[in-house]
């Protein structure tokens, strides 16, 4: 039985060291954070472990190269599990709700967008809407589809607590490099290693993107975005499972100020219910829980997903900076991560075969 550690117990860590898991393998995580209850995480200590803050929810974006057409298959992939976890496991924290998107100045690819279309892209439920459905003069598109939302903590908790369960083990230990982990004793023999880490170790593709968001206890019963004109953003994520509705949200690269703006918070929730006034429906007013901000590691050009041989033989496996879309890609490139490993497992297999 081959021992891999997975290095990063964010939902690309955790999904990845689950699919691994069902091959046989015997799998260590190691990371500095770990998943635990809204209420235990401390929001600056943890800032860069963004798996807990994410908006996490699906998305359908509509491809035009070839790095966009690999991101919409792992979506895919992605929504299938999702939708087979939330029907097998109703406590996981994954609730199946309408995706609305608002657009004030659609590009091609979305202007393209009909139920011809959407149905060869694989996205299930879709209608374009009327001009009398959208909140005002300056969308110039909407459309709504079949989507989901997560919970985060609840989530993750879940995929920690299933590895758990089916024999995982796990070490909380922050390391400077995947190689270090190859010379950890508390490893033993590790015959892989996944980097899941998000920052990439010096890759100098990698940067920060700073999101600031709010968390109200405001029910919403769908996922809605709206992309300005402006390049600027106004969304919901609905966490379900008492935890809450997402408000957001900014996009700000190599921004790494910790601090919530409480003039950005007021923007955010005026923005979102001049879009979507129902939110409000109940008191004409948000309840708010928690101001969030998160850094999460972005690359350019698209995440990072090969395999990568040091010098003296060892097997990294990177998968590390998908933006703002890990919990969108996260099946999909566990599977990826999962078919990398198999082809060097069984390369190796066949080096190390006597010759006849």
């Amino acid at each position: 039985m081959s021992h891999i550690v997975v290095l990063g117990a964010g939902v690309i860590g955790l999904s990845s060291a689950l699919q691994i898991q069902s091959q046989g393998h015997q799998v260590t995580i190691i990371a500095r954070d770990f998943p635990g209850p809204f209420e235990t995480v401390d929001p600056r200590l943890q800032i860069d472990y963004t798996s807990p803050w994410g908006g996490a929810h699906n998305r359908w974006v509509p491809p035009t190269n070839a790095t966009e057409e690999r991101e919409h298959a792992m979506a895919l992939r992605t929504f299938a599990r999702m939708r087979e976890l939330c029907r097998n496991y109703p406590a996981a924290g994954i609730t199946f709700m309408p995706g609305i998107e608002y657009l004030e100045a659609p590009s091609p690819a979305y202007q393209e967008l009909n139920a011809e279309k959407a149905k060869i892209l694989g996205m299930e439920g879709f209608r374009l809407l009327k001009p009398a459905e959208l909140p005002d003069d300056k969308v110039k598109m909407g459309f709504e589809y079949n989507s989901w939302c997560v919970n985060p903590m609840v989530y993750c908790s879940f995929l920690l607590r299933r590895f758990g369960y089916l024999g995982g083990k796990v070490v909380k230990k922050e390391v400077r490099s995947p190689v270090e982990i190859f010379e950890m004793r508390e490893s033993g023999r590790v015959d892989a290693v996944i980097n899941a880490s998000g920052i990439g170790f010096g890759d100098p593709d990698v940067f920060i993107t700073r999101g600031q968001t709010c968390l109200v206890a405001n029910l919403c019963p769908a996922t809605v975005t709206r992309q300005n004109a402006d390049g600027s953003w106004s969304f919901s994520v609905p966490r379900n499972f008492d935890g809450g509705t997402i408000i957001g949200g900014t996009k700000e690269p190599n921004n790494w100020d910790p601090n919530p703006s409480p003039e950005v918070r007021a923007a955010l929730l005026q923005n979102f219910a001049g879009t979507y006034p129902q939110i409000l429906a109940k008191d004409n007013e948000y309840q708010v829980i928690a101001d969030i901000v998160g850094r999460r590691p972005t690359r350019k050009n698209g995440m990072r997903l090969e395999k990568e041989l040091t010098g003296d033989g060892k097997c990294i496996i990177h998968a590390y900076g998908p933006g703002g879309r890990g919990y969108e890609l996260s099946w999909g490139v566990s599977e990826a991560v999962a078919g990398l490993l198999s082809g060097h497992l069984g390369l190796a297999s066949q080096n190390q075969r006597p010759k006849l």
